[in-house]
């Protein structure tokens, strides 16, 4: 039986490069699949005020679940296999923290 999984589209536009000059570079388009509702991640990291800054945790948010979606569908790499252990305890850590009151 096959897994179900959300599905999504993200856009990167480059923008401007480290000198503030405008980049005419083509957007990259990447339709992927992921098994958690990473909209509701983002909203939870919010809630966590992480790093005092919405941005960040919405930015955090999504290169985490990128990251680890990888990480997940390629777990007997090599690659991964030191860095699989730590990331399993950074996860527990990370879903361990309380939501913040400050708002």
């Amino acid at each position: 039986m096959e897994k179900r999984a959300h599905q999504y589209k993200l856009t990167l536009e480059y923008l401007k490069d480290s000198k503030g000059e405008t980049i005419s570079a083509e957007p990259v388009e990447l339709i992927f699949e992921n098994h958690d509702d990473i909209f509701s991640i983002i909203e939870r990291l919010k809630d966590k005020d992480l790093f005092g800054d919405k941005q960040q945790a919405t930015e955090f948010a999504i290169g985490l679940k990128l990251f680890s979606e990888v990480l997940l569908k390629n777990r007997k790499d090599p690659l991964f296999e030191e860095l699989a252990p730590a990331f399993g305890a950074f996860m527990k850590k990370l879903k361990s923290i309380p939501a913040s009151d400050a708002e």
